[in-house]
């Protein structure tokens, strides 16, 4: 089994680095211990403004398979061990566990979830808390909660409506069945389906791309679509408005527009 520390492997290109969940002789299931570690490194990423694009993605051919059967398993123990008495305890254990793993929404700029392969259960919710996914093909994708005997977890319920709307997320979550990336793609759970040899390197090149706009606009994005699910129209043209004016005092707006007179690419600097 891979060392905590070696739970969370990590590159980086440039101003772009790519996050690999590593355990894959279980094929990446989340555990504490991972998701200590992985929260550590988001932690850190979160406060390096350099960064423009995260890439997460799981070693060998599994995303990740979901939460640790022994770690479910000592919740049903404790459970049945204390009916009652042990609910709230297990209710700020498995909290404090999920925020581990979306602390990934933290990161204030965009995160793509370059989905390899296989992910199921909190594996699938955590390639929910990113901005955008790319799947394999060959991916089998899933929300198996309620097939064992669990009610769905790490902001299943709140992320997948979102994203497919609630008839087919309630199709989802209540049958804990299995579906493919190809329709993943097509209910609009992820942006794109490819070949698994393609998507890490499909999720790189769109991180590139996000990397050469503007820095300081494209984190202003990330802000207004985190919060124009709860805004009427006229507020989110009050928050545009804003951070159009705080761009406008940048060094990187004066060298787009120029760039654009002089039809060539920009070189934003983030300032």
């Amino acid at each position: 089994m891979s060392s905590p520390q070696g739970m969370i492997l990590e590159e980086r290109e440039s101003d772009v680095v790519t996050l690999r969940f590593h355990d894959p002789e279980r094929r990446n299931a989340m555990t504490g211990a991972m998701g200590e570690a992985f929260a550590e490194r988001i932690a850190e990423l979160a406060g390096d403004a350099s960064l423009r694009a995260v890439v997460l993605t799981g070693s060998g051919s599994a995303f990740s398979a979901g939460g640790d059967l022994g770690m479910l398993d000592e919740r049903a123990e404790q459970g049945q061990a204390g009916p009652g008495v042990a609910r709230y305890p297990i209710r700020d254990a498995m909290r404090a566990f999920y925020k581990l793993f979306l602390s990934v929404r933290d990161l204030p700029c965009p995160s793509i979830a370059a989905i390899n392969g296989h992910a199921i259960g909190a594996g699938l919710c955590v390639a929910l808390g990113c901005d955008i996914r790319l799947v394999a093909h060959e991916a089998k994708l899933g929300l198996n909660f309620t097939k064992l005997g669990l009610h769905p977890g790490m902001a299943a319920t709140w992320t997948l409506p979102r994203l497919v709307g609630p008839a087919v997320a309630a199709e989802l979550l209540y049958s804990s069945r299995l579906f493919s990336g190809e329709e993943a793609a097509r209910i609009g759970l992820a942006n794109r389906a490819l070949p698994a040899a393609e998507v890490l390197a499909a999720g790189q090149e769109l991180a590139g791309e996000i990397a050469a706009c503007a820095p300081l606009a494209v984190r202003g994005v990330k802000r207004a679509l985190a919060r124009t699910g709860d805004s009427s129209i006229e507020d989110q043209l009050t928050f545009e408005a804003s951070e159009q004016a705080i761009c406008f005092e940048s060094q990187d707006a004066l060298e787009g527009i120029q760039a654009a007179r002089e039809r060539r690419s920009p070189d934003f600097k983030g300032n």
